[in-house]
């Protein structure tokens, strides 16, 4: 925190105007983390935020450094940038310009121990919502990072959920549901141009690449079958 306070004396703010916009930028991760439930926060907006009254070129990075340390000390929260994965077959000029567009982003992750945070965070009204994310980064993780459309659906229907399905019990618009994983980049999509047309792609993003994410995917796998588990066919039927 003193090299972050050195660094503000640099700047021509006073210490409450600063400590003002480091508890903007708090507010705003959190506030927007539960509207979008748990969508990336592009550093777009949070700079925003800070250059909207003010135009010191350094203070933005600052002032997110200084909440990021602040929503971990107070909080318990870990503000993580993402590292925006590219797609593995698509156009490359097209994922440039997505790579650029979606260059910094955020997500805050729970710092407590998972027994913790069950007993006292976690609600259970989100609880569908984790288990279908479950269930589908484990069948694109074990057919190997990505998968067709067409083949995804097959398995989740397996399950009991149909793409055409707009009024689950659960999860109401499955589509919709599915597409929530892609917003909250835990899967990217692209299409794949072949000799019958185009085929829509799931892959694995960079917050289901997550190595502690992985772990967990891998352990509870191993834990369900109780063995070795053979990969998903990519062209099953």
């Amino acid at each position: 925190m003193s090299g972050l306070g050195e660094n503000f004396s640099q700047i021509d703010i006073s210490k409450e105007e600063k400590d003002k916009l480091v508890a903007e930028v708090i507010r705003y991760v959190l506030f927007k983390t539960h509207q979008n439930s748990g969508c990336p926060i592009k550093r777009d907006e949070l700079t925003l935020l800070v250059t909207k009254n003010y135009r010191q070129r350094s203070l933005p990075a600052l002032v997110i450094n200084e909440a990021r340390e602040k929503l971990s000390s107070i909080f318990g929260y870990e503000m993580r940038e993402l590292q925006r994965t590219r797609p593995s077959s698509t156009n490359q000029n097209r994922s440039s310009q997505l790579s650029l567009a979606d260059a910094k982003s955020y997500v805050i992750i729970s710092q407590l121990p998972a027994d913790v945070y069950r007993k006292y965070i976690e609600d259970e009204g989100t609880s569908h919502m984790t288990a279908f994310t479950f269930v589908v980064i484990s069948i694109v993780h074990l057919a190997g990072g990505k998968i067709p459309e067409e083949n995804l659906w097959h398995h989740l229907r397996r399950l009991g959920l149909c793409e055409t399905d707009e009024t689950h019990p659960v999860l109401g618009n499955t589509k919709q549901a599915l597409e929530a994983l892609v917003q909250q980049r835990y899967l990217q999509k692209n299409k794949v141009s072949g000799p019958e047309g185009n085929t829509l792609f799931y892959e694995l993003a960079e917050r289901a690449l997550d190595e502690s994410v992985c772990e967990r995917i891998k352990e509870n796998i191993s834990q369900i079958v109780n063995k070795d588990v053979p990969s998903v066919e990519a062209d099953d039927d």
